[in-house]
């Protein structure tokens, strides 16, 4: 997460990120995260950076192969969200590509954690809409206000959704 470096300092990273919703509760799949400075846990959609000449769709499949070795399917943009933040106490600006995704292999959706690693561990796991476990935050902001939306348009994922 943050600032990528480049010439002139840092610069706002385009990212894309997978909202999954579990086909056995209410949840979505979200990373585990911890803000070591200021003692938070949170979690995160999963995803990634954008590679230069890589459509968005594109980079929600790898990046879920990558970091917890699952395929996916990748339906509509839900959103494009603007995130500027503070992490580890460093400052941070996103560009986030929010996408709509269903896991390829319906067992899945059973698991209660799934385990990868990228550069660090990644843990990831079902966030609860409600109850116990609801009330961490879940990043980007405004994520999970996009919990439905495309099942209330009457969309769905699709195979080779565009970026």
């Amino acid at each position: 997460m943050g600032y990528t470096s480049g010439v002139g300092g840092p610069k706002v990273r385009a990212i894309a990120l997978a909202l999954v919703e579990s086909t056995e509760r209410p949840a979505i799949l979200v990373s585990e995260g911890y803000d070591s400075v200021l003692g938070a846990p949170f979690h995160r959609l999963l995803g990634g950076g954008i590679e230069p000449g890589e459509r968005a769709a594109d980079t929600v499949r790898r990046e879920l192969a990558e970091e917890i070795g699952v395929a996916v399917r990748v339906g509509e943009r839900l959103a494009t969200i603007e995130s500027i933040f503070t992490y580890e106490g460093r400052p941070g600006h996103e560009v986030v590509l929010v996408y709509e995704a269903e896991l390829v292999d319906p067992a899945l959706y059973a698991c209660e954690r799934f385990e990868g690693i990228e550069s660090d561990p990644v843990h990831a796991v079902w966030h609860p809409l409600d109850g116990p476990g609801s009330e961490l935050p879940v990043y980007p902001p405004g994520a999970l206000s996009l919990v439905g939306r495309a099942r209330r348009r009457g969309g769905g994922p699709v195979v080779g959704g565009s970026g």
